[in-house]
């Protein structure tokens, strides 16, 4: 269970880096990418966030994960200077592909054709938990 407080930083972190993100796209001459941040998610103690993107179009969604990766420090770095008057200490990111709407699209398209996951759940790939 989050408290009101992980649950604040999380937004705020969401916000802030959702705007970063879109603009290094918009830097690096990226166009036609979209880039949210879905959620994130904030240990109790502050230190650690999971932040999870939806990329689209989803084929450049592992490319944009590595570009992201490498370019963390200054991510974290920009996400600090925009949250100093929050945050006393900048939570370790790390990034995370949020792949929920792939998966309810794929809900959806085996519901609408022949193949219905509810008479054989086999029909669906089984889901990891974070």
């Amino acid at each position: 269970m989050e408290t009101n407080r992980q649950k604040k930083i999380g937004g705020v972190l969401q916000k802030d880096l959702a705007d970063i993100l879109q603009n290094n796209l918009r830097e690096a001459g990226r166009t036609g990418i979209l880039i949210s941040v879905s959620k994130v998610k904030v240990t109790t103690d502050l230190s650690i966030a999971k932040a999870y993107l939806s990329i689209f179009p989803t084929k450049f969604a592992q490319e944009i994960l590595e570009e992201i990766n490498t370019a963390k420090p200054k991510i974290k770095h920009e996400l600090a200077q925009r949250t100093r008057n929050q945050l006393r200490k900048m939570p370790e990111i790390s990034y995370f592909i949020d792949d929920s709407l792939e998966y309810i699209e794929n809900i959806e398209k085996s519901i609408k054709g022949d193949e219905n996951p509810i008479s054989n759940p086999d029909l669906l790939d089984k889901r990891k938990k974070s």
